[in-house]
C-alpha cells in the first residue's frame, strides 16, 4: 500500500511512477485525495462535536444547582449525538472506499528503473559460458524420460497437464537440489520454517497479491467468509505474514527467514513447443528467502538476497545472466525486481529460476508491520524476497547441460553428497 501523506504531498509523481508499470492512476490518486480531505474534514467536524458535546454535558449539574430549565442542553446533546453517529457511519463509508482504491494500487516501481515491459530488460551480468556439445543434445524432456527420472504421463494421468512425477533417482535427484539449498541458507544464518501450505485471505493482502489477483490462486472453499483458505502460490506468501500486526524492536532487525514449499500456480501450462516437461507447471518446489529490514538497510538487503540467489547457481555449474526488470515487468507489489536466468540448451534461451525482489514498505503498510526504533518512535520495515531457488527449470537445467554423449548425466559436484553417485544413467 502506498503512503497516502506521500500520495497527497506528490500526487504527480506517484502518477508518473505508476506510468512506468503501464498503469494510468490519475483519477485513482485524485479521487483518494478528494477522500482523504472529506475524511480529515469529517473527523475534524466530528471531533469538535465530541467536544461540545462534553463541554456542554457538564454544565447539567450546574444548571440543576441553579434550578434552571436543562431541557435545551438535552436537546442540543441528543442534536450532536446524533450527527456524531451519522458523521461514524460517513466516516466508515469513506474509509472503505478509500482503502479499497488504496489496495488496487501497485508498488511504485524505484526511480532508476525503466518503462515498459520486457523488451526493456537490462542484463548486468553473465556467469560462465554456455555448454557446447560434440555430439547432438538430447532436451531434458527425453533424458528425463529414458532414464526414468520423470513420468510426465502418469503425472497427467492423475491431475492433468502440468503436473509430473519425479520418480526413483529424479525423485532422490530434486530431494539432493533442495538439500543443498537448505544447507546453502543455514550457513548462511537464514532461519529454516516450515510453514502451512494453505493462507487465509490477509496473508494475500499483505503479501499485495489481493484483491486484484485473487483469482490466480487455487482456493479450498467457495464460502467467502474466515474459513476460506487458498494453496500458496510461493512461500513468500506466508512469510511476509510472518510478523504481521507485530512491532520488531530496531535490535531484532533484521529478520532472514527461507522455507520449502510446492507452490501452486492456476496460470501455469502455456503449452508452448519450448516450455514442454516440467518447464511451466501448476505445482513445483521451491526454496524462499525473506527478510524484514530496517528502510537504510533495504538496499543492503536486496544486494544480500540477489548474491545469495547467484551464489546458489554457481555452486551447480551453470551459465547464466543477471537481468535488472524493467518497471512493467515487476510484479504488482515489487519496487524493484532482478531475475536470475539460466540457460536451458534446448530453449535457445534463458529462463528465469529466481526473482530478487523488494516491496519497500508497500507490504509492511498492508500488513502493519512496523519496527520501534531505540529512541521510540514507530515506522514501517521494508520486506524483502528471492527465490533461493525454484527446481522445475533448475532439473531441466541440470540434466541437459550436464547430459553425456551416452544419455547419462553427470551428477554436480554440490550434490554427490546427497546422492552417493557422480553419474546418473549408463
Amino acid at each position: 500500500m502506498i503512503d497516502i501523506k506521500y500520495i497527497r504531498e506528490n500526487p504527480k509523481e506517484v502518477i508518473a511512477r505508476l506510468l512506468k508499470k503501464g498503469v494510468d492512476a490519475k483519477e485513482s490518486i485524485y479521487e483518494i485525495i478528494s477522500l482523504d480531505t472529506d475524511r480529515r474534514d469529517l473527523i475534524k467536524n466530528t471531533e469538535q462535536l465530541k467536544a461540545e458535546k462534553n463541554k456542554t454535558s457538564k454544565l447539567i449539574p450546574l444548571y440543576k444547582k441553579e434550578g434552571r430549565d436543562t431541557a435545551e442542553i438535552f436537546a442540543r446533546m441528543k442534536e450532536i449525538g446524533d450527527t456524531v453517529d451519522l458523521n461514524d457511519k460517513k466516516l466508515k463509508n469513506l474509509e472503505e472506499s478509500l482503502n479499497n482504491l488504496l489496495l488496487s494500487l501497485p508498488n511504485p516501481p524505484d526511480n532508476d528503473l525503466l518503462p515498459g515491459g520486457k523488451e526493456n530488460n537490462q542484463p548486468i551480468r553473465y556467469f560462465g559460458k554456455p555448454r557446447t556439445f560434440d555430439f547432438e543434445p538430447k532436451n531434458h524432456v527425453d533424458l528425463c524420460t529414458d532414464l526414468g527420472l520423470i513420468d510426465y504421463k502418469r503425472g497427467t494421468k492423475l491431475s492433468g497437464n502440468g503436473y509430473w512425477i519425479y520418480s526413483g533417482m529424479g525423485a532422490r535427484l530434486e530431494w539432493a537440489i533442495l538439500n543443498y539449498f537448505i544447507d546453502f541458507h543455514t550457513a548462511n544464518g537464514y532461519t529454516f520454517m516450515l510453514v502451512p501450505h494453505m493462507l487465509d485471505y490477509q496473508c494475500g493482502l499483505t503479501a499485495g497479491q489481493f484483491p486484484k489477483f485473487k483469482d490466480e490462486v487455487y482456493w479450498l472453499e467457495t464460502a467467502e467468509d474466515e474459513r476460506r483458505r487458498f494453496m500458496l502460490p510461493t512461500a513468500e506468501t506466508a512469510l511476509v505474514s510472518l510478523h504481521r500486526d507485530e512491532i520488531i524492536a530496531e535490535n531484532d532487525l533484521p529478520k532472514k527467514y527461507f522455507s520449502y514449499t510446492p507452490c501452486f500456480r492456476r496460470e501455469a501450462g502455456s503449452y508452448r513447443a519450448d516450455e514442454r516437461g516440467m518447464v511451466r507447471g501448476h505445482q513445483f518446489n521451491k526454496v524462499e528467502m525473506v527478510q524484514y529490514t530496517l528502510p537504510e538497510k533495504s538496499d543492503d538487503a536486496f544486494a544480500e538476497l540477489v548474491e545469495n540467489a547467484e551464489n546458489l547457481v554457481k555452486g551447480l555449474g551453470f551459465h547464466f545472466r543477471t537481468v535488472k526488470l524493467a518497471a512493467e515487468d515487476c510484479s504488482a507489489s515489487m519496487a524493484r525486481t532482478y531475475d536470475i536466468e539460466i540457460n536451458i540448451p534446448s530453449m535457445n534461451g534463458y529462463k528465469e529460476v529466481s526473482s530478487v525482489s523488494n516491496a519497500r514498505d508497500y507490504q509492511a503498510r498492508r500488513g502493519m508491520i512496523r519496527t520501534r526504533r531505540n529512541d521510540g518512535s514507530i515506522e514501517y520495515v521494508h520486506t524483502l524476497n528471492g527465490s533461493g531457488l525454484a527446481t522445475s527449470r533448475i532439473l531441466p537445467a541440470l540434466v541437459e547441460q550436464n547430459q553425456n554423449a551416452d544419455g547419462s548425466i553427470n551428477v554436480p559436484d554440490c550434490l554427490v553428497k546427497y546422492l552417493g553417485v557422480n553419474v546418473i544413467g549408463k
